[in-house]
This record gives structure tokens, C-alpha cells and sequence, in this order.
């Protein structure tokens, strides 16, 4: 397994742990174990088949193990296979196992995956470390490889049983020195102390922070100062950190433009590799601030006691339109940025809207950059999709050539932006929007945004020694949400809510060869004409009753014809309604239709039987109700478990065995005694029922369906017409005459009674 260097260790033993504290004499360490109860994975299509585990890491880790475990059965259908675990912290990995496209605009963070096999053995133990990370939220995604597409029938065919489950060992560091601004600390590293922690904390609108290491001194003259200063935990692979090597500079400093606000931020110092030295050094920081531009407190509170904010937020909440656009706030002597506040909105589960105070424009400067807070931080914030789209008023840009540059970031805002690097803070890069008088509109769609404070940065760049281009001040229409699935996830998909221990997020299930990870890949998509195709298919393959209904009247089974009727009907309707797209049809409401199409199918398999049987009357109808009245209850019960087909097939077919054994016991002869009702009917018929018995448990996959289950429709039909029973000598052929009643005529039965009472 390839992992980044120096993050990620596989280690076999926990033993290794007590002996790195032993070597450590000041260094106070406590250690947490944390589990989850193992889940069933299942092989992938969509985002539903992953199996989802949370953990939340508490502050001031030094090490983070997880010991993933992975089972199957002992069952001779489990093969070998590979299960991919991915790792993300802040929300749910992102993941993209099919290779399919996403949708245009959508940008997806980075996660680490590795892969557990199964080559000889029953159970797989993998250990996996991380070194000094984030405090907060882990995710870990588990699932196996692509879903064979095979449809198997509850209960007939067994699959293999794939079980994963992680165990989180925390060790964390007691006691970490808290660095105060401008307040050195003096430290001393040695052979039994080769490392010192640090932490400080970032308030809000920090705008840089220089951190120094200063008189140090080493007992070896050889290295001057034999030290590497590391910055930051570990929350994305590879790693973000800023590292320092004091060794090869004279002034240890280190600069952190944007660090994240309302943090702890962490330094670890120590010794370098492969030296053996005592080292001495004082850690020293110092943040320089960036305070926003602000109304005068007088103004801002008789706005407020008019009620003039409250009104224009409900009046933007309506979506009332707006003709006075938001002025920029008189900046203050120290100020470098403009905050414009957001009002979030909570509309549903994981559905909000943010709404800018009094206009939906924004103005953006040359001089700071506009700011504005994106707040994700409820726990079910990052289960969703953030949508930032971004409208440029070309009115009000003139004729400059100027570019509006924009910066959406977690953590902090980008607050100087130039050419070279537009959108990237102390530890992570942004996503950076562009508007111009040619490219007014541009928008960004994230999936499972990380949880936190994200900021969306806004300034006018303008090209060298255009004065007049300063002095411009372009209005920008923002507009964000959060939602459950992008677009809904379109017209070939069903946005899902899905629930792991608590926890919600939301995944599009496509429907009609549609893929992606918002049903917007159609590389094998399905056009209307194939769907059209597929529901003809599947409907009209049931006109193959129709014959088999004739047969079975003209041979006075009326109750087998009514129950073929009533099958072809419920499953042509119900067939129309289950198709996925636009070529749908139905006629009532579909859980009815699918009830009324199984149970029609089962009953006729039990119909038909009982009929070969050649039961008396009296005991065939009387078998008749009973089992349509079993099978009705069994189906409510389960209506897609086998045994509601095969238990039903299984009684009629022993009351046929002896009824035909007992009738050739009887006439000391083969039954049926004629040959021909064996070769032209019999035999074709259960051909046909084996041949369609065979489609539907091994052949159907979500791929063929369409045409196999068709040709199950056809055979199945087409068996009934060979396999019943042909009509009973006694009767003679009727007549629509017959069927209409005597008429003038006077009946057998009424000339009968005649005489008796004569």
C-alpha cells in the first residue's frame, strides 16, 4: 500500500506505543479507544452501497491508530476480493469508484484510500497512524468493488457476507504549552526529550502570523541550530503542514498568511534526524490583526432601533426586489477588508439558504476585499451539496478590462489577492471564481463540504496604472445554499436521505443508465426511444396470455382464464409504472400494482396446476380459495421471497404427483395414457417452464432485464397454453347460444323435473 511519507505507518503491534513514553520522561500522555458495531458491506453502484463510520477525534492527539477489520464467511460461493476503506476529515469522503464524470462546475476534495484483500485467509487486520492530526470529525468510507449487476431472488441464491469494522486508539499529550502573543518561551531539547508541543490560539481576523525561533543554541558546533519546526495538524492528504528547517537558515521564521480563525493552532519542534544533541531555544509569536470596516456606533444603533435591518432581511427572505444596493461600510485607519454578513436561513434537513443583508448585491473594491461568512456548522452541514454561484452587473463595470476575482475558503478568507496565487490561505487552497465584462457568471458545486466557518473573498484586480479602475466599484449578485443533492439530482435521479448512527446525508440513486455522482454522466444512458423500447418490451410480451386465455376457455376453465386475465393485466400496468424515465405510465399507485402483479403471478402458477391435477370440482375450487387466500397472506407478509412462489408450486405439484399416481394405480396404466398429450404438450410445456424457471433465477441481471424478463413473460405463457388439461369428454363444445341461456327452449333439467312432478 502506498501511503505519503512520514504520515501514514502500517504497524502490526500496539506495543510500540508504551516504549516511545518511556523515552519521554516530562511528556504526560493518555490514551482513549473508541468503536463502532461492524456492517455488512455490499458491492458498489451508488453512494448507498458504502458503509459510512464517524469518529470524532478530541483535542491536543498526537496519534491516531485504526485497526480496520474485515470478515467474510466460510461459504464455498466467497471468492477472493478487495474491500476499499477512504479517510476524510471534516465530512464524508467523496468517492468516485465507477470512474464516472461529475457534473460541470462540481470541484471534490481529495481523500486517502487503501485496499484490504482476502487471499487465503478469513479475516484481514490492517493498522493504519496518523501523526499529529486535526481535532474534529474523521469519516471512513468502506465498500466493495462494482456491483455484477446480477439479480438475485430472495432466498433461492446465497451470496457471500462481507463484514467491516474500525477500532480508533487515540493518544494525546497532556499539558501542551500555550504560546501567548509576544511572550517567548524558553525550551531544552535532549536525547530523552527530543520534541516540545506547542499550541496558540488564532482569533478572528488574524491577518498574518510570524512565528520565530530564536537563541538557539546546540551542544554540538557542527549544527548550529539542529531543528525542524512542523505547523499545523494533519487533516488532508498528503499533508498541508508547513515545515521549518532552522538548520539551514540563520533567521527561524516563519510566516502563516490567513490561519485559520477561531483554532488552535499547533507547533511541534524537534530534533533533527540521526543527531544527538542537547538544543536550547526560545518560541516565540506574533499575529498582526486586520479589523473590518464598520458604521459608527450611533448609526448602527438607531438602524437597529428602527427596525430598518430586521425589515430589509424579511423583505429579501421574500424575495422582494431591492432598488437600493448595499453601500460599502467607511473603513476604519487599520482596516484591510469589508465584512458583509450573511443571514442563514434553515429550510429542511441539510437544506439551508443564506441571504445578504438588504440586497443580494455585494459591492467588491480594488482596496480590501469584500468578506463574507458561509456558517456550516451544524452537525449535519456536511452530508449535503454547497452551491456559491456568483453574477457579475456588467452596467457597472464600465468599460474597464478589469477582473472581479473571488475566493471561496474554509477556515479563513484569502484577504490579499494577486496574480500569481489568487486563493490559498496558511494551509489550504481555495476555489477561485473569475468574472469579467466577457464572463459575467460562475459558480462552484461542492459536495460533503467540510464542516466549520467557510468565507468567500471578493476584489477587483485591475490592471497596472489604470487609476480610473480603481475607483470602480462593480456590484456582484451571491447567491448560496445548501442542499441535499444539486439540482435534485435531475430528472434521472431520487435525492436519498441515508442515516449511519445518527448521522444524515444525502446521495443521488440513478435510475435509466444515468450515472454520476449527480446523474448527470450519460455516457450510458438510455434514450427515450430505448425506454420506450424496454417498457414495450415488458407490456406487451404479456399479450402472449391472450392465447393461453382462449385455450383455457374453450376447454370450460373459465376461473384459470379469469386468473390469467387478471395476471396479464396487473403485470402489463404494473410493468408500464416500474420503468425508470420518462416512458412511464400508471394507471393507480405503484405499491398496488406491484402487489397485484406477484400475487396474480403465483396464483396462476397454483391455478394451473391444481387444474392438471383433474381434481374433483368440489375439491379443486375448494383449493382454489384456500391457497389464493395463503398466498395473498404470504405475499403481504414478503411478497419477494421465493418460497411465496415455490411454497405454493411445490404443495400443487405433490397433489398432482398423487393424483396421477393414483389414477394410473387404478387403470393399471401410465397417466396420462396417451402418447401424443406426452410428446406435443407435456414435455413442450415443462420445457418451457425450466427454460423460464432458468431466465429468471440465473440470467437476469439490471442490464438485460428488460428482454429477459420479457421472455420470461412469453415461455411462462406459453407453458400454461401447453400444459393444461384438455376439455372433459362428458362436455360437449359450446355455443354463444348456450352461453346466452335456454331461451324458448326447454331444458334437460327442467324437463327432468317435469316428469317428476307429473
Amino acid at each position: 500500500m502506498a501511503t505519503p511519507t512520514g504520515l501514514l505507518l502500517i504497524l502490526g503491534i500496539f506495543s510500540i506505543i508504551p516504549t516511545t513514553m518511556s523515552l519521554v520522561t516530562d511528556v504526560v500522555y493518555v490514551s482513549e479507544f473508541f468503536t463502532q458495531t461492524a456492517q455488512q458491506l455490499s458491492f458498489y453502484s451508488w453512494y448507498g452501497n458504502a458503509r459510512l463510520f464517524h469518529f470524532r477525534v478530541p483535542p491536543d492527539t498526537v496519534l491516531l491508530r485504526w485497526l480496520l477489520q474485515a470478515t467474510r464467511d466460510k461459504a464455498a460461493e466467497c471468492q477472493d476480493t478487495y474491500i476499499t476503506v477512504h479517510f476524510r476529515y471534516g465530512a464524508p469522503p467523496v468517492i468516485n469508484p465507477l470512474g464516472t464524470s461529475f457534473s460541470q462546475g462540481t470541484v471534490v476534495s481529495e481523500s486517502f484510500n487503501m485496499t484490504l484483500t482476502f487471499p487465503n485467509s478469513l479475516v484481514n487486520s490492517t493498522f493504519v497512524n496518523i501523526t499529529n492530526p486535526a481535532a474534529g470529525d474523521w469519516y471512513i468510507v468502506a465498500h466493495l468493488p462494482k456491483d455484477p449487476e446480477k439479480i438475485q431472488i430472495q432466498g433461492f441464491s446465497k451470496s457471500c457476507v462481507y463484514f467491516f469494522q474500525p477500532d480508533l486508539f487515540v493518544l494525546r499529550e497532556v499539558d501542551i504549552l500555550i504560546l501567548e502573543a509576544d511572550s517567548p518561551i524558553q525550551q531544552t531539547l535532549s536525547p530523552l526529550r527530543s520534541s516540545a508541543s506547542f499550541k496558540m490560539f488564532i482569533p478572528e481576523f488574524t491577518q498574518q502570523i510570524k512565528i520565530q525561533l530564536q537563541n538557539c543554541s546546540a551542544d554540538n558546533s557542527q549544527n548550529s541550530c539542529p531543528l525542524l519546526v512542523t505547523v499545523g495538524s494533519v487533516s488532508k492528504l498528503p499533508p498541508t503542514r508547513r515545515t521549518m528547517n532552522c538548520n539551514e537558515t540563520s533567521d527561524c521564521t516563519l510566516l502563516l498568511q490567513s490561519p485559520p480563525w477561531g483554532t488552535w493552532l499547533n507547533v511541534l519542534v524537534e530534533v533533527l534526524q540521526g543527531i544527538n544533541t542537547t538544543a536550547s531555544f526560545q518560541m516565540i509569536y506574533t499575529p498582526s490583526a486586520c479589523r473590518p470596516g464598520k458604521a459608527g456606533p450611533s448609526r448602527l444603533l438607531s438602524k437597529i432601533m428602527d427596525g430598518e435591518i430586521q425589515k430589509a432581511v424579511g423583505n429579501s427572505t421574500l424575495g422582494g426586489a431591492q432598488s437600493n444596493e448595499t453601500q460599502p461600510l467607511p473603513a476604519s485607519p487599520a482596516s484591510c477588508l469589508r465584512k458583509y454578513p450573511l443571514v442563514r436561513e434553515d429550510l429542511d434537513v441539510v437544506s439551508v439558504r443564506f441571504i445578504t443583508v438588504k440586497s443580494p448585491y455585494v459591492p467588491v473594491s480594488a482596496e480590501f476585499p469584500s468578506i463574507m461568512l458561509i456558517n456550516l456548522n451544524s452537525q449535519m452541514d456536511n452530508g449535503g451539496f454547497l452551491t456559491v454561484s456568483l453574477h457579475l452587473n456588467k452596467s457597472t463595470m464600465g468599460n474597464s478590462s478589469a477582473t472581479v476575482a473571488a475566493c471561496l475558503s474554509a477556515g479563513s478568507p484569502v484577504l490579499s489577492f494577486n496574480t500569481s496565487q489568487r486563493c490559498a490561505t496558511a494551509f489550504s487552497g481555495g476555489y477561485t471564481f473569475l468574472l469579467n465584462s466577457n464572463m459575467t457568471e460562475s459558480a462552484i458545486n461542492l459536495p460533503y463540504p467540510e464542516l466549520g466557518n467557510w468565507y468567500l473573498s471578493l476584489q477587483l484586480l485591475c490592471p497596472l496604472d489604470d487609476s480610473e479602475c480603481k475607483s470602480l466599484t462593480p456590484r456582484v449578485l451571491v447567491s448560496t445554499a445548501l442542499s441535499p443533492c444539486e439540482n435534485n439530482c435531475g430528472p434521472y435521479g431520487d435525492c436519498r436521505l441515508l442515516r449511519r448512527n445518527g448521522y444524515l446525508y444525502a446521495a443521488c440513486s440513478c435510475k435509466s443508465g444515468w450515472s454520476g455522482w449527480s446523474c448527470t454522466d450519460d455516457s450510458k444512458a438510455l434514450s427515450y426511444q430505448q425506454q420506450l423500447g424496454a417498457t414495450l418490451f415488458l407490456t406487451l410480451s404479456n399479450i402472449m396470455f391472450v392465447p393461453t386465455i382462449v385455450v383455457a376457455i374453450r376447454r370450460f376453465y373459465f376461473v384459470e382464464a379469469a386468473v390469467y386475465a387478471y395476471n396479464m393485466f396487473f403485470s402489463t400496468f404494473y410493468h408500464a409504472c416500474d420503468q425508470p424515465g420518462e416512458a412511464v405510465m400508471c394507471i393507480m399507485d405503484y405499491d398496488t400494482l406491484q402487489y397485484c402483479d406477484f400475487f396474480g403471478s403465483v396464483v396462476s402458477i397454483w391455478v394451473t396446476v391444481l387444474c392438471m391435477a383433474r381434481l374433483q370440482h368440489i375439491v379443486k375450487y375448494v383449493l382454489f380459495m384456500l391457497g389464493t387466500l395463503l398466498i395473498g397472506m404470504s405475499m403481504q407478509l414478503d411478497r419477494r421471497g421465493i418460497w411465496n412462489m415455490m411454497g405454493p408450486c411445490l404443495f400443487a405439484l405433490v397433489i398432482l404427483v398423487i393424483s396421477w399416481t393414483y389414477r394410473g394405480v387404478r387403470r393399471h396404466r401410465c397417466y396420462p395414457p396417451n402418447w401424443k398429450r406426452w410428446v406435443f404438450f407435456l414435455l413442450p410445456g415443462i420445457s418451457l417452464a425450466l427454460i423460464a424457471l432458468s431466465i429468471y433465477v440465473f440470467a437476469q441481471t439490471s442490464t438485460n432485464y428488460f428482454y429477459t424478463h420479457s421472455l420470461w413473460h412469453i415461455m411462462v405463457a406459453g407453458s400454461v397454453a401447453f400444459l393444461l388439461p384438455p376439455r372433459d369428454k362428458r362436455k360437449q363444445s359450446w355455443t354463444f347460444k348456450e352461453l346466452l341461456g335456454c331461451g324458448y327452449k326447454i331444458c334437460h333439467d327442467d324437463r327432468e323435473e317435469l316428469f317428476v312432478t307429473t
